[in-house]
């Protein structure tokens, strides 16, 4: 029974046809991943090659972690704990629900390793504590098994103090068990208070420094993450992810030309390693740094890359930046007609579907066909029902604030302005009070930054201005925050703050395309004043 279950367990993993190059994992003295020690009761060998699996792991590649926890086991058959190595890589991002695919082959993995059984109690405990994401699957919603694995893994760390693993895996887990509306960020402190104390003994350990990153990837506390931004890409500078994931930092602090680096880079290795979603994902934080800086071109032709890309439909990253990145260009750049004839493609995320119907209802409406905008408005509803029906924590409410915007411009568009800037205020507020998810830079344009150039054109100059300054608080160094907040104080006479403003757009857009009209209007009144 326990090998025909080994056998199933292991043939299904191999199955993902994931792994990555055999060099990778026969390469036992490469350290461009870091440095990982997580002490196990396998055999020498077998513990050598479940220290590089962890570096992999710790930096979100677990193509290779997989193959290399298959080669420990190879090394050591009695190694239970390299198949708690196996579903941990299976969860995929954390962030993320797992690929559907991958649950059945996560439990059959934690089976196995309950099978094999484990010669430490600690690693019994590891084994036990992930089980809370794989059993009942298709019983217990994905955020019930999250807070469920956050409570057995805040269990692990206190039985286990002096144990950093543990720790770090604590505290990345807080991050993602984290509520989008906490605005006290408890969660994110407590996982950043443990891994800046771990920092301090172990620098080069990559997990250290990517789940610094994730902890602090929120408006209030992104600029306690730069140095860990600065440090990772040069503590894994082999994984793709340790070049793109300190663009979350970048992007949050207005950084573009770092973000901009940042990602041709793990673009290129995502390319060499032929991953299609880290591809994506990089690239869709790619055309958002570009669009900042004004440089369309650019912009427009890493769309023109990502459209050929091929990925599965459990690809989430893929499929959401495939949809994300055509509209947030037509929307950053008022393209309001492009925007409203995108194609909506068809897929298994009804949130991502919600971006394409959100930038055509938006477009429609700024183009002054509000009819038009209701459909899609309709499908934006429709897709909200259809997250809250199948439980998927967070989007629904998310793509309602899509809703809320739409909605707000379609009746702007029928001339119902007093309700349109009520709707629009109420859609700004319901966003404040959320955050954004770790799949995207941004939302294709803040609301309260929409509901700014609302105000400013029904000639509410003051309260236009001030809705732009709170923006920019939040979503700083931003091409058009500083538009409209220069618009604005022109508009209520203020030269000064007009000019200071309309200064940093043409500093933001100096290696631009110079071919939006407000670049004219910008210099012209610099020039003049």
């Amino acid at each position: 029974m326990r090998k025909s279950l080994l056998a199933a367990a292991a043939a299904g993993v191999a199955t993902l046809g994931l792994w990555a190059s055999p060099s990778i994992a026969q390469d036992d003295t490469d350290q461009k991943f870091g440095t990982v020690h997580f002490a196990t009761s396998c055999n020498e060998t077998a513990q050598r090659r479940f220290d590089r699996a962890m570096r992999y792991q710790h930096s979100f590649w677990y193509k290779a972690s997989r193959e290399i926890f298959e080669e420990t086991l190879k090394a050591d058959p009695t190694c239970g704990i390299a198949y708690w190595g196996m579903a941990l890589g299976l969860l995929d991002n954390p962030h993320n629900p797992p690929p559907a695919p991958n649950l059945p082959l996560g439990l059959a993995a934690i089976q196995a390793a309950k099978a094999t059984g484990a010669k430490s109690q600690r690693e019994r405990d590891y084994i036990d504590a992930l089980a809370a994401m794989y059993v009942d699957y298709d019983k217990i919603p994905h955020g019930a098994r999250v807070q469920s694995y956050l409570k057995a893994m805040e269990a692990l760390a206190a039985k286990y103090p002096d144990d950093d693993e543990a720790q770090i895996f604590y505290a990345i887990t807080l991050n993602v068990a984290a509520s989008p509306t906490d605005k006290t960020y408890a969660n994110q402190l407590k996982g950043a208070a443990i891994l800046e104390a771990i920092n301090k003994r172990q620098p080069r350990h990559p997990g250290v420094a990517h789940y610094l990153i994730h902890l602090y990837d929120s408006p209030a506390l992104a600029e306690k993450g730069i140095d860990a931004a600065r440090r990772y890409s040069k503590i894994a500078p082999a994984a793709p992810h340790a070049q793109h994931m300190p663009s979350h930092i970048f992007t949050r602090v207005g950084l573009w030309k770092d973000s901009i680096a940042a990602n041709i880079a793990s673009v290129q290795a995502a390319k060499a390693e032929k991953s299609p979603g880290d591809q994506m994902h990089g690239q869709d934080y790619l055309v958002y740094a570009y669009l900042q800086l004004d440089q369309d071109k650019n912009a427009r032709a890493v769309i023109d890359d990502m459209a050929v890309s091929t990925f599965g439909p459990d690809a989430f990253a893929g499929h959401f930046a495939a949809a994300a990145s055509p509209a947030r260009d037509m929307v950053e750049r008022g393209d309001w007609k492009g925007a409203a004839q995108l194609q909506v493609r068809p897929n298994k995320f009804p949130h991502v579907m919600a971006i394409t119907y959100f930038a055509r209802a938006l477009g429609a409406a700024r183009s002054g066909n509000p009819d038009t905008a209701k459909a899609d408005i309709a499908k934006l509803a429709e897709m909200r029902d259809k997250l809250t029906a199948d439980k998927v924590g967070y989007w629904p409410q998310i793509v309602d604030i899509q809703r809320q915007i739409a909605t707000a411009w379609q009746l702007y568009a029928e001339g119902k302005y007093d309700d349109a800037l009520k709707a629009m205020s109420a859609a700004a507020d319901a966003e404040d009070k959320t955050e954004k998810s770790p799949v995207t830079p941004g939302p294709l344009m803040p609301a309260r930054e929409l509901y700014g150039y609302m105000l400013l054109d029904r000639g509410m100059a003051k309260e236009a201005l001030a809705a732009f300054e709170a923006t920019m608080a939040k979503e700083l160094n931003r091409f058009n925050g500083y538009a409209g907040a220069a618009k604005a104080a022109q508009a209520l006479g203020d030269k000064a703050k007009a000019k200071a403003n309309y200064e940093k757009l043409v500093a933001l857009a100096s290696t631009g395309d110079n071919d939006r009209p407000v670049l004219a209007e910008a210099k012209a009144f610099v020039a003049s004043n």
